[in-house]
């Protein structure tokens, strides 16, 4: 009898397996059907981590796994074991492209994020005294790029700013804004697509005489700073905890993403330069795995929420990010009103200018 019940157990067993595949074997909600390998820049590290952000793309079919690099060194990788690469912009798109054997490839530009400068109080206070930046708010404000470039030319110290006096022993020696590596970095590099303009007379530096006229100030602005950092992850980290620089480069989704998470911000003013360039990241599929999640980071409700929460602006998302950040207005510039926009130099231009710059 026993055996018999055994028998009659495994045959509903097996019958049941049957079943599940004829029904259609429909896998749960949440388990991805593939798994994709990318490079991005350091910025988006902590979205890709996001447990919800795993959840929605895994709900989409898909795995990710991420590695970080500066946005102008990838086309320095083995852009082949990748299935994607996610630089900061459009510029270096270019090289990477034509390391992985993609060229013409259907790039996505699923959001982007404003360079910002972001400033101790005390350091922002004496730049505002002194005509190199305006404030809009206790938290808030604009770094006029005019000024402030020719005070690097002049090598303005501090104790100069504060008219010689020790007010702030904090702020000694140079004022420099701290940025990443321009020849590897996208941060580092929008700086000087920026700085270069304004210095050129507020056109975009196109030619050699262009380079040979800028370089010189270029190469003040970044040699002061001695060791330079591949992203601006460590150094606004370094920020946040206190230490640091009294001036960093940074992206707002950094700041955007902070506040949005209700951490502390701290001694935090941050400045948005009044000439900007725009950080459109920009999604390079290199395998046929990875073809269709540029458009999902872009198109898909979920993921475009997380995006903001990350602090970055949806393309053509400007409303979502605004009302996702209307309770940090005291920090943040939502509608980027009174700023200049730029196009960067080319890409050729752009990294021989950064060469020099660099020394």
């Amino acid at each position: 009898m026993r055996r018999i019940l055994g028998i009659a157990l495994a045959v509903l067993l097996v019958g049941g397996v049957i079943a599940v595949i004829a029904i259609g074997g429909q896998k749960p909600e949440g388990t991805a059907t593939k798994t994709v390998r990318g490079v991005i820049g350091s910025e988006k590290s902590e979205f890709f981590r996001d447990p919800d952000v795993v959840k929605a793309l895994a709900d989409k079919g898909y795995t990710v796994k991420t590695e970080t690099s500066g946005s102008w060194a990838m086309d320095q990788l083995a852009l082949k074991d990748f299935d994607f690469a996610f630089p900061s912009s459009t510029e270096p798109t270019e090289g990477i492209e034509e390391k992985a054997g993609v060229k013409g490839a259907q790039n996505t530009k699923p959001f982007f994020s404003p360079l910002v400068v972001i400033a101790r109080s005390n350091a922002a206070k004496v730049l505002s005294e002194h005509g190199l930046a305006k404030m809009n708010g206790k938290n808030t404000g604009t770094l006029l790029l005019g000024p402030f470039l020719k005070a690097a030319a002049e090598d303005k110290k501090w104790q100069e700013l504060q008219g010689g006096t020790s007010a702030y022993p904090e702020l000694a020696g140079t004022v420099f804004v701290k940025t990443t590596d321009p020849t590897t970095s996208n941060s580092g590099a929008l700086f000087l697509a920026t700085t270069s303009n304004v210095a050129n007379g507020t056109t975009v530096v196109a030619n050699d005489a262009d380079i040979d006229r800028t370089a010189p100030l270029m190469k003040k602005l970044i040699s002061v700073q001695g060791a330079l950092e591949q992203s601006t992850d460590g150094p606004f980290r370094a920020f946040i905890s206190g230490s640091g620089e009294p001036l960093i480069l940074a992206y707002e989704s950094q700041v955007a993403s902070l506040l949005q998470q209700k951490q502390a911000p701290g001694d935090m003013v941050v400045l948005y330069p009044d000439t900007t360039v725009n950080s459109p990241h920009t999604f390079v599929p290199i395998s046929d795995k990875a073809k269709e999640l540029g458009s999902l980071l872009a198109t898909d409700p979920k993921l475009r929420s997380l995006v903001v929460r990350h602090g970055f602006r949806p393309t053509e998302g400007v409303a979502e990010f605004t009302a996702a950040t209307a309770p940090h207005t005291a920090y943040l510039n939502s509608g980027l009103t009174g700023l200049r926009q730029v196009s960067a130099p080319t890409v050729k231009v752009l990294m021989a200018l950064a060469a020099r710059a660099k020394g």
